[in-house]
């Protein structure tokens, strides 16, 4: 299935159903601190795996502990059913 933006409505229930994620600056975002890099390694490959399954690639930096990770559907210019079903996945490896 082709991806869409989301409506004005979707975006505004994004936080009931992603309740630790924030629209910022027109992405998701969300970031994540774990023990030590090793641990934020393993969810950085688990989240790769996922997008490469989606063929969906997010921006994200990590540093030592922390990862940080921005959804948006550049080719449409917005947040997408991609993003919200990424975010959904990424969700299930914390």
């Amino acid at each position: 299935m082709a991806a869409r933006l989301l409506s004005a409505d979707q975006l505004s229930s994004l936080s009931e159903l992603l309740p630790n994620w924030q629209l910022r600056s027109g992405k998701l975002h969300r970031q994540w601190s774990f023990a030590d890099f090793s641990e934020a390694f393993a969810f950085m490959t688990r989240v790769a795996m996922a997008a490469e399954q989606l063929g969906h690639h997010p921006e994200w930096s990590n540093c030592w502990n922390r990862v940080k990770i921005d959804l948006v559907t550049h080719d449409l210019r917005g947040i997408s059913t991609l993003d919200r079903d990424l975010a959904l996945q990424i969700n299930t490896f914390i």
